[in-house]
């Protein structure tokens, strides 16, 4: 008997907590109640202290914005619109707030299509944010660019002030253009060797400021200049 009490009771106790829930669904739904509503919206970047302005206008909603009224994948690609935006994700979290993960691509150099400058991340990707006005402290490339900009962007750096563009050719290898208007080709592999030792003997005698048209470095025995 006392087995069967213990049944009905929890029983009942189900029905009850089915038949609430049931009814905070359809009401969140419908949008009815406190978290019906949108409250807050966190982010998480891969940058710190990144200006979030752009991003906060592109995720921005109405006062008592109806939670699930929001369409997850057009605020996503809202995100995507953002210049500098990588990647992103948005979760819906049960207390009515977004989480938002946002990466952003990482800027190493500048790349121009002969009229306006862009920002080139590290991935070879050219972010359609132009400006008119070339930077003075990045470098500046032209033409098609590979995937992976690290090793260039690296070695290159230290004769930025030397630098007026540098090019991808035939899809292998770099020439460096100086701002003496001397052609720097350097071979397809080991490049930041190539560059290194320029510098040096840069140093030692000037070479970048002769009159000069053509330093050829393909050949790892020798160096060409004509």
């Amino acid at each position: 008997m006392r087995r069967s009490i213990w049944f009905w009771l929890s029983f009942v106790v189900a029905i009850v907590l089915a038949v609430y829930f049931a009814s905070r669904i359809i009401m969140v739904s419908m949008g009815y109640g406190k978290t019906a509503m949108l409250h807050k919206i966190y982010f998480t970047t891969d940058i710190e202290n990144k200006d979030m302005t752009a991003l906060s206008a592109a995720t921005s909603f109405a006062k008592n914005t109806k939670f699930y009224s929001i369409n997850l994948d057009k605020l996503n690609d809202s995100i995507l619109s953002v210049p500098g935006v990588k990647n992103s994700a948005v979760r819906r979290l049960p207390n009515g707030n977004l989480a938002i993960k946002v990466s952003f691509h990482h800027f190493v150099a500048t790349w121009t299509d002969g009229v306006n400058y862009f920002p080139l991340s590290d991935d070879g990707t050219i972010v359609k944010n132009p400006s008119p006005e070339r930077p003075t402290s990045a470098l500046l490339f032209r033409g098609p660019v590979p995937t992976d900009m690290t090793e260039i962007t690296t070695a290159a750096n230290d004769m930025l002030t030397d630098i007026d563009y540098i090019e991808w050719v035939e899809n292998r290898r770099w020439n460096i253009h100086t701002t003496g208007g001397i052609t720097i080709k350097l071979p397809e592999d080991d490049f930041t060797h190539a560059i290194a030792s320029l510098i040096t003997i840069n140093k030692k005698h000037n070479i970048l400021g002769r009159d000069i048209r053509v330093i050829d470095m393909r050949d790892s025995a020798r160096i060409l200049v004509r």
